[in-house]
């Protein structure tokens, strides 16, 4: 598309509904009161894949640009409260280790503090435990409390951090009604076909089943896996990730709550692939993420069966996808969002954040008619960029583990990694060093929780870790990790928060 001539953007069409969609709507309906149509074509005979439902601590940020009160959005989609992912099973059979929201520690003096801790259990000078003791949000999670972070920075209270579990359906239905109140407009119907111009080959209008026609200037393809806009109308290629990430198939199913409400997602790591549990106000997800070249159909189906907590409250529902993005993300008019752009499974429950992600910096690189080339470029560099990293992390998982029981797992123990992980690795593995760059979504908290989590020890620390004398660095440790341990025990139970102040309302489990 030439930028001569170019002017002001007032018609936007969003392609598909559920979460991507949306999100992307809620998000767009500020637009509305400045003179732009936001339209989204959507149909009730195509299901959405709907397994989003554990997200990490950016969509508060999302919820919070939308205005939306926390605790009204907690009881329309049956929500709890998340402080992180247990992994159980990862590096060997028998092991469970937690990946936290928040801190870990104080740094001083510029020293990170797992360099502290890994100079003290270095020292044989008494065991500092493990390094979850030192992170608010681990402790509260192990203890099934929890309560909203302080305002005061002095306060250890200020180092939790949290996001949530919710019914993924609910979430898109509790949008759809901010948009609508908002002046987006809703058209039921099936994209049977998608217009382009003859001369620039950008995308004019969608044509439905029947008949209708749907003209824009931008359009935002959330249609899925289907892509029919990005992918299927615009041909731009798709590259796997299969090679690294194996899992192809899911088997998802709800379940009858039982026990108390855990304040933390669980990944158990099975024969080919792994299985999650997200706990929900009204019920129980479940599913079993799955290499189809290392286990059948029913015996993976078998296996989620199994491992329920509490009765099926429904039949198994099965997903297929290859892990992998399109080579662009924004082409001509037209910019996916979602699963239409790429597909990263649920382990670190990143694909909301995505959404999230693509929907911020469209509006960051708001377009007008003349589609700069030179933003266009940005936001595809962008975006595939974090795609990357966040697939690098996903990676990390299934590549340290010690288990070989299995060949699904002896292939993922010795297979080889991309350029970019494995000079993360060998960074760890010297002295511990851990850097974040710019825009990457997982902060070194994170990463330091897999590795120790997963077995990956350095060999050394950073010497500038006995800044401190070493009986300085041993009451010190004490110190955080008794404050912790008292703030956590203080906290209200997780179930008790709720009750207090976003019981959702009784609705149907199924």
């Amino acid at each position: 598309m030439s930028e001569a001539g170019s002017g002001r953007i007032t018609k936007v069409v969003i392609v598909g509904g559920g979460t991507a969609g949306w999100m992307t709507a809620a998000a767009l309906s500020r637009l509305v009161a400045g003179g732009v149509s936001v339209t989204l074509v959507e149909s009730e005979e195509i299901g959405t894949v709907g397994v989003g439902e554990a997200t990490i601590p950016s969509l508060l940020d999302f919820n919070r640009m939308l205005g939306i009160d926390e605790d009204a959005f907690v009881r329309a989609t049956s929500a709890t409260f998340k402080l992180g992912i247990e992994f159980r099973d990862w590096t060997r059979l028998g092991d469970a280790y937690l990946h936290p929201f928040g801190t870990h520690g104080r740094d001083v003096e510029g020293v990170s503090f797992h360099q502290l801790w890994l100079r003290q259990r270095a020292s044989g000078a008494g065991d500092p435990g493990s390094i979850g003791d030192y992170c608010l949000s681990a402790v509260a999670a192990r203890r099934g409390r929890f309560n909203r972070p302080s305002a005061n920075p002095q306060s250890v209270l200020s180092t939790l951090s949290y996001a949530f579990h919710f019914d993924a359906a609910l979430y898109a239905a509790f949008l759809r009604n901010l948009a609508e109140q908002d002046g987006v407009v809703r058209v039921e119907g099936r994209v049977v076909a998608v217009d382009k111009d003859p001369d620039a080959g950008s995308i004019t209008a969608v044509q439905l089943a029947d008949g209708r026609s749907i003209d824009g200037e931008l359009f935002i393809d959330c249609s899925g896996f289907r892509s029919l806009l990005l992918g299927d109308a615009l041909r731009v290629p798709f590259t796997s990730w299969q090679h690294w990430l194996p899992c192809d198939r899911a088997w998802a199913v709800p379940s009858a709550r039982q026990g108390p409400l855990t304040p933390y997602t669980r990944a158990t790591a099975d024969t080919a692939g792994w299985r999650w549990r997200i706990p929900l106000q009204h019920r129980v997800g479940n599913g079993y993420v799955y290499s189809s070249a290392h286990i059948d159909d029913d015996a993976a189906r078998d296996a989620l069966l199994a491992g329920l907590e509490g009765t099926a409250l429904g039949e198994p529902r099965q997903l297929r996808f290859v892990a992998g993005r399109r080579d662009r993300l924004w082409e001509k008019n037209c910019i996916a969002i979602g699963l239409s752009g790429g597909f990263l499974e649920p382990l670190e429950s990143t694909s909301i954040h995505l959404i999230q992600s693509g929907i911020t910096r469209l509006m960051t690189l708001f377009p007008d008619t003349g589609f700069s080339t030179v933003e266009t470029a940005e936001y595809n560099r962008v975006m595939l960029r974090e795609y990357e990293q966040v697939r690098d992390f996903i990676i990390l998982h299934y590549h340290a583990t010690q288990r070989s029981d299995s060949p699904f797992w002896e292939h993922c123990r010795t297979m080889a990694l991309p350029e970019s992980l494995q000079s993360k690795l060998e960074l760890w593995s010297g002295k511990a060093r851990v850097f974040r760059e710019q825009g990457e979504l997982f902060t070194p908290d994170s990463w330091i929780a897999v590795l120790l989590g997963q077995g990956i020890d350095p060999q050394s620390f950073d010497p500038l870790a006995a800044v401190l004398p070493a009986g300085e660095t041993a009451r010190f440790l004490a110190h955080v990790r008794d404050m912790i341990d008292k703030t956590a025990a203080a906290m209200p139970t997780h179930e008790q928060f709720i009750a207090q102040h976003c019981a959702a309302p009784m609705r149907q489990s199924a």
